[in-house]
């Protein structure tokens, strides 16, 4: 398969975009006519960079405004298409895309497009030119890819083709499995594009929202199985409108441009395993069956503070590295590592962002597929020298440089614990909490995109739609994704401005990954209740809150008092009622939340979230004031 995207979908410079669509691992482009007129090299020294980078021109686009126009307007375009034929042959390359006209005076009528076309076919024959028929979403007179085909079908000439999008396709609707109908050798390009579902203007909506496949709500894998069952074997092309990739970091989207395609056409081989396409063959995505570990790197007095919070929270050291500064700590399912070391991977990570969550360790099915896969997609790989008898755990790196190990059964990774740690006696009963319910990962509100089809491409997850958190000094977004089997869950919050809680964390941390952890019990009052008898620090919660919960909820009045009491807070949906208490800040910054599930609740307390966000702040700034 060769893997294409338009010029116009990343940031920078003609040259800057080669560079960056190059090093993502694209072999074609399609050139937007504005990206090549704003660059100062001539047609064929243009051509000659393109190819230098080791791409092609797939396609020059766009062409505007051809078929149906009367008199001297017609002459007039078939003079600018001439005009554009010898740049292409400048250019080196041979297709170009005609969209559907929007022009105030172009006539309608599937005969007379038909015969524009032929004409124009004959003279881009002489010249070894192929033109390819696109339907705008917003076209006047053609809008559906129905109509664009029987224009096609009707010009009935070799050099002339249809070009498939599957934004003009899924915006309005149409079914994508109509393309079925169309013989694929009269498909001459394909482009892609995914969007959240907007209701809004067509035009704006395709022009500043579009996002890479997997990353909005549209039917990109339908649209793209009804492609190939076509028999098509030609270029997949990206071509992105998006204001935030615009403005951002074109290496970036386009790696994430290519690991969208690599994983779509994965997941379209999967679903139609009649149709023979010539793709790597990729282990299938990664079902996450837990979190194995969560390591926090810190030193001195912050480690000791640390040692101090866990103990609080029931958990008891159990193994300490037979070659390391690296302790572990245990409770129900629940492993913690504090590495101290100066001179590893968490000693660097500790001198960028003090005390934080550096790594954390998956269980999956099969270690070594999760890294081809990752491989495959573009992932960054990490290693660094091993100690005497440790133990080579398959590893790459995550959000903000932190690391992601990955752990399974086998004979060579199952008995890490035991062969790496010296066991230490220790009571591991705690205070109840029995395993991770989900990390809760921080970044910028431009990165998140990118991070959610991280996880999403590489891990047999689903997610859920974007929402804002309410903070006092701004929106927080938010988006929580869940492996299938349920037992491993993250969320992602995106800060726009250091003022909200996130954001703070973010300037504070210099960007490190994880700002909460959810440690999960079978009973929170009785959890709740043995952490505030070993003087476990919850966050204070208004008296208004539990008034509102009453008022809301028929909750049980000596279960409320109880709850105010602890700090708990609640919520509940159609499934299942759902509990949550947090801690104080610790250090580093993060904090922990306690929770419970009951008969499926599946949320994450959102409801809650400005009320908690509230609370941090005003504790914060109550720890800041000066005392007299």
């Amino acid at each position: 398969m060769k893997t294409s995207i338009a010029t116009v979908s990343v940031s920078g410079n003609l040259r800057e975009k080669l560079e960056a669509i190059a090093a993502a691992g694209f072999s074609a482009i399609e050139i937007f006519e504005q990206d090549f007129i704003a660059d100062e090299g001539t047609p064929r020294d243009v051509g000659r960079i393109v190819r230098d980078h080791g791409l092609e021109i797939a396609l020059f686009q766009p062409f505007r405004d051809f078929e149906g126009l009367p008199g001297t307007l017609r002459t007039k375009a078939f003079d600018r298409a001439e005009r554009k034929f010898d740049l292409m042959q400048e250019l080196g390359t041979d297709l170009v895309l005609f969209c559907s006209s929007v022009h105030p005076q172009a006539l309608g009528g599937i005969d007379r497009a038909a015969e524009d076309f032929a004409e124009l076919g004959e003279r881009a024959a002489k010249r070894g030119i192929r033109v390819g028929y696109e339907a705008l979403a917003w076209g006047t007179h053609v809008n559906d890819h129905r109509d664009a085909w029987e224009i096609v079908r009707r010009a009935d000439h070799p050099n002339i083709g249809l070009i498939v999008d599957s934004f003009h396709t899924l915006g309005r609707k149409i079914d994508p499995n109509t393309i079925r109908r169309i013989p694929g050798d009269k498909i001459f390009f394909v482009q892609l594009a995914d969007a959240p579902m907007i209701e809004m203007d067509l035009l704006y909506w395709s022009r500043h929202f579009r996002n890479m496949p997997g990353e909005g709500d549209l039917a990109v894998t339908d649209f793209m199985r009804a492609v190939v069952a076509t028999g098509y074997q030609g270029p997949v092309s990206l071509e992105i409108f998006n204001d935030q990739f615009r403005q951002g970091n074109a290496k970036t989207v386009a790696r994430d441009g290519y690991r969208s395609l690599i994983n779509l056409m994965d997941d379209v081989r999967r679903q139609e395993p009649e149709v023979a396409m010539p793709l790597p063959n990729l282990p299938p995505k990664v079902e996450v069956n837990g979190t194995s570990f969560i390591e926090f790197a810190s030193r001195g007095d912050d480690a000791e503070k640390l040692r101090k919070q866990l103990e609080v929270l029931g958990f008891a050291k159990t193994g300490q590295h037979v070659d390391k500064k690296v302790a572990l700590w245990q409770q129900g399912d629940i492993r913690v590592i504090i590495n101290e070391e100066p001179h590893d991977f968490a000693g660097s990570a500790y001198n960028m962002h003090g005390t934080c969550v550096c790594d954390f360790g998956l269980d999956v099915g099969s270690a070594a597929d999760t890294v081809t896969r990752a491989k495959a997609l573009g992932a960054t790989m990490f290693s660094q020298p091993l100690s005497e008898g440790q133990i080579d755990i398959p590893v790459i790196r995550g959000l903000g440089g932190s690391l992601l190990h990955f752990l399974d059964q086998s004979d060579k990774l199952a008995p890490v614990w035991q062969h790496e740690f010296s066991p230490v006696e220790a009571d591991t009963t705690g205070v109840g909490l029995k395993h991770v319910d989900h990390v809760a990962q921080t970044m910028t509100y431009d990165d998140m995109l990118s991070w959610s089809l991280f996880y999403t491409s590489l891990f047999d997850m689903k997610q859920s739609p974007m929402f804002d958190v309410t903070d006092p000094d701004g929106l927080v977004r938010s988006r929580a994704m869940e492996a299938k089997s349920g037992k491993f869950r993250i969320t992602l919050n995106g800060a726009e401005t250091h003022r909200t809680l996130a954001g703070a964390f973010l300037a504070d941390s210099f960007g490190a990954p994880v700002q909460h952890i959810a440690l999960a019990t079978d009973d929170i009052f009785e959890t709740a209740q043995k952490l505030a008898d070993r003087g476990f620090a919850t966050l204070p919660i208004s008296g208004n809150y539990y008034d509102d919960l009453a008022a809301r909820f028929d909750i049980d009045p000596d279960q409320l008092a109880t709850m105010k009491k602890l700090n708990i807070l609640y919520d509940r949906d159609d499934q299942g009622e759902f509990f949550q208490v947090y801690s104080q800040a610790i250090p580093g910054g993060l904090f922990v939340e306690v929770l419970e599930r009951r008969n499926g609740y599946a949320g994450y307390g959102a409801p809650n979230a400005p009320m908690r966000i509230a609370a941090q702040k005003r504790l914060a700034r109550a720890k800041d004031m000066p005392r007299n």
